[in-house]
């Protein structure tokens, strides 16, 4: 008797994470790919092969488009900055204490999206606790209002929001970074700067690539936080949803979805390039 081929075992361990994979990520996307090039009339899709709807993002939302590319990037910059200080301090600066405050990073991964975004509306609003503060204090006799409902409050909330998740990836390269390197630097004069530069930064690259990849997909992709706290802040979230929600026009969604898509593609790696060449320095 013929005796069967067997599946290698690596390959059956992974094939209940690639049939989920291709069911529920690579299936829609295809889907969604395919009926951006279809086309709507009476409101009812009809299957066709025109690239109108990218034409027509282009020409109809191109601004908010740049826009939308332009607060991702500050967001993604803020927060990796500050993940990779954070993630530094946590690694090589905490002692004792770095455990806590991994854990800390951790535990604000648990509360919810909108808890989050209005508990930043209490935190940055006329009447929240950074103006009563500066007020109480006599610093200032009128509330600030550049905190909120506009890209500041946007960048603000979706920093603190992200931080979490650019935090990990740059702290799990840090793990793997032996203290002797860095006891082998200082021995060489380095100082806490050099060291970090020359020696610890090349080995995260690839997490802080990671952290920034999370970050800047997640910014330029939300509508809820502009929605909330950006007050007229337009960016092409808001415009994707009423596509697929109000419009209807599930093909001209698409098209702005996957345009949006490759934008950001293009924009990171632009930015991965400009982070080796920093690192090569």
């Amino acid at each position: 008797m013929a005796h069967r081929p067997r599946l290698p075992p690596q390959a059956t361990a992974l094939a209940p994470a690639a049939a989920a994979w291709l069911l529920l990520f690579a299936a829609p996307l295809a889907y969604f790919f395919v009926i951006s090039f279809w086309s709507v009339r009476a409101r009812i899709m009809r299957p066709d092969f025109t690239t109108k709807n990218y034409l027509a993002t282009i020409a109809d939302y191109g601004d908010v488009l740049l826009h939308t590319l332009i607060i991702g990037l500050a967001i993604a910059i803020v927060t990796t900055a500050l993940a990779y200080a954070f993630a530094f301090a946590i690694r090589f600066r905490s002692g004792a204490w770095g455990n806590a405050l991994l854990l800390l990073t951790l535990i604000t991964l648990f509360g919810g999206y909108l808890v989050k975004i209005y508990a930043w509306k209490s935190i940055l609003g006329r009447d929240g606790i950074i103006n009563g503060v500066l007020q109480g204090l006599g610093i200032i006799d009128q509330p600030l209002t550049f905190f909120i409902y506009n890209v500041n409050g946007v960048v603000i909330t979706l920093a603190y929001f992200l931080l979490p998740f650019a935090v990990l990836p740059i702290y799990g390269n840090m793990r793997a970074i032996p203290d002797s390197l860095i006891e082998a630097a200082r021995d060489l004069g380095a100082n806490t700067f050099r060291a970090s530069r020359d020696v610890v930064l090349p080995l995260c690259e690839r997490g802080i690539a990671v952290a920034f990849l999370l970050t800047f997909l997640i910014s330029v992709g939300d509508y809820v936080t502009p929605r909330f706290v950006g007050g007229g802040t337009s960016m092409m979230g808001h415009f994707i949803e009423t596509q697929f929600s109000f419009g209807f026009n599930w093909p001209m969604g698409s098209a702005m979805a996957f345009t949006l898509m490759a934008s950001s593609l293009v924009i990171f790696l632009l930015c991965r390039i400009a982070l080796r060449q920093l690192i090569s320095l």
